[in-house]
């Protein structure tokens, strides 16, 4: 099953000509689900993935870099004659903030719920979750981690039938935990496999809370600001610089960083060479570039460039 995050937005609070406001939109099977939608979230879309048929938007925080996109990006689902409902979550206060929004997009033909969260709360689509955690910014800021379940163990077919079990239902009744002809699923099914973990920081300082909850992460998408040079500034704002962020990767044993809401005054790759001196699995996405994440067997997460060509995943 694809998990993919796409960087829509990779800015911090000013967009640059090259850059938008924070949006990324994670892609799990049939589940759309966005994380954060800044002014301008929907062009972005248009440009890359499309205007997809979302699932579900999460906001991390309440200031406006994170958020202004969703009036606009609410009426043209409205337009395009949307008729799935759409659920918004977000930290306390995002209820009364899109009651008031409701002035500016109007009423819609489709159901829209809103659901304040509380760090307890998860919310869950199919095989996966999604836990908010408490992070270290100016206001009540969330990171969120998603996470999949477990997955069986990989069946032996070929031990199976040496044990005499026939091809067919019976392998299927095996692989359901059923004992099948005396042979135990425990026999032929090797050990559950864990299932892949994707944690986003939002806007956070270096937060231990955030590295407990993102420790054997597949992925982690850490705010970057500011460089090292400018840490005091990081500090007094809410922010993390690179090698803050890698230092946190570091901490979680991550296997890859992507670093993201880039101060305007960046290029990029200076930050990204700032956090590879420590931790050197990291990427520095720039809008409209995929990060895929494959299940563990098949090989590390990528960095795939907007129009580069993704390669064929190797057999399981």
């Amino acid at each position: 099953m694809e998990l993919s995050v796409l960087f829509a937005g990779t800015a911090g609070s000013v967009p640059s000509a090259r850059r938008g406001l924070p949006a990324l939109l994670v892609r799990y099977g049939g589940e759309r689900i966005l994380v954060d939608c800044g002014e301008g979230t929907q062009r972005q879309l248009i440009r890359s993935a499309g205007l997809v048929e979302l699932t579900d938007v999460f906001i991390t925080h309440l200031h406006l870099d994170h958020w202004l996109g969703l009036p606009g990006l609410l009426k043209s689902l409205d337009l395009r004659d949307r008729e799935r409902p759409l659920q918004i979550y977000g930290p306390p206060g995002i209820a009364e903030l899109m009651a008031t929004m409701r002035k500016v997009y109007g009423r819609l033909g489709f159901k829209l719920d809103v659901i304040e969260l509380e760090p307890e709360d998860a919310v869950r689509r199919g095989t996966l979750e999604i836990q908010p955690v408490n992070v270290r910014h100016r206001t009540l800021a969330y990171g969120y981690v998603l996470a999949e379940d477990a997955r069986p163990g990989r069946f032996d077919a070929e031990l199976a039938a040496s044990l005499g079990v026939e091809f067919g239902p019976d392998f299927g009744r095996l692989q359901r935990g059923e004992t099948v002809g005396g042979v135990r699923p425990e026999q032929v099914v090797g050990e559950p496999r864990e299932g892949r973990k994707l944690v986003i920081s939002g806007d956070t300082s270096p937060c231990e809370t955030l590295a407990i909850a993102a420790h054997g992460a597949d992925l982690l998408i850490h705010e970057a600001t500011f460089g090292e040079a400018e840490h005091e500034r990081a500090a007094q704002t809410g922010h993390s610089t690179a090698a803050q962020a890698a230092h946190v990767a570091v901490d979680a044993d991550v296997r890859l960083l992507a670093l993201t809401h880039v101060s305007a005054r960046y290029a990029g790759g200076e930050l990204r060479d700032e956090a590879r001196l420590i931790f050197s699995d990291t990427e520095l996405p720039r809008d409209f570039d995929t990060i895929e994440i494959p299940f563990a067997e098949r090989g590390a997460p990528r960095l795939i460039r907007n129009g580069e060509e993704p390669a064929p995943a190797p057999a399981a």
